[in-house]
């Protein structure tokens, strides 16, 4: 093997690496400090690659993998996702909040997480209120939570043409989308989809009076009225 089909090689390892990274559900605090040094031989590695030096970027990668594996041997079950299925989640994400990330976590259960954030204008419109942080910075506070495989604004027009661009193969719904699940399935099939559809039917418990307008509703108790 020579030595770029070495590298090449190599960064596969990586970039497959790096995506196992990404998509663990592990909730088991024992395993936080494995999976940490599975990130940092995956870390290690690309160092190593970009100096040249492939033994050890291979090793380093080699390490990483052996971490990682060892996990999914002891603890299986843990290992809940399908990362071959597409899941679909939208919504505004305003001031996220402990309640959006379990949402997201139970999302992420089902395989990559795709997240349509909602437009400034349309949020308005639904929730009759101007999100405190605007749609790039909400998109981009989503794009940084390990549950999300990757997020996009929504249309300002048509919600369905966000679906239609993921081409999910299940939408997950939250307990308080106001959505008809039958009219959405109806609507997605005239267009040639027909993803799963799977709401989650109550807010975490140790997160049920979390949310975005409580948050507000507490900053205005206490600094705007006083």
């Amino acid at each position: 093997m020579d030595a770029n089909d070495l590298r090449t090689r190599i960064e596969k390892y990586i970039k497959g690496m790096e995506e196992r990274l990404k998509n663990i559900n592990i909730n088991d605090e024992k395993y936080s400090k494995v999976i940490e040094l599975a990130k940092l031989y995956t870390e290690d590695s690309k160092y190593y690659l970009g100096k040249g030096d492939y033994i050890t970027a291979l090793v380093d990668i080699v390490y990483a993998e052996g971490l990682f594996d060892s996990i999914n041997i002891i603890n299986e079950k843990e290992f809940k996702s399908d990362v071959s299925k597409k899941v679909f989640v939208a919504g505004t994400f305003d001031i996220v909040h402990p309640g959006h990330i379990e949402f997201l976590k139970e999302a992420s259960k089902y395989g990559r997480v795709y997240v349509v954030v909602a437009r400034d204008s349309n949020s308005e419109r639904i929730k009759g209120r101007k999100p405190i942080n605007d749609e790039n910075v909400r998109l981009e506070v989503i794009k940084s939570i390990r549950y999300v495989y990757d997020a996009i604004l929504g249309d300002k027009e048509d919600f369905l043409k966000s679906v239609e661009r993921v081409n999910p193969d299940i939408i997950f719904l939250g307990p308080d989308q106001n959505v008809d699940e039958k009219k959405l399935s109806e609507e997605l099939k005239k267009r040639g989809l027909s993803p799963e559809i799977i709401r989650l039917r109550e807010r975490i418990k140790k997160w049920n009076h979390s949310s975005t307008t409580d948050i507000i509703n507490e900053i205005k108790k206490r600094y705007c009225n006083s």
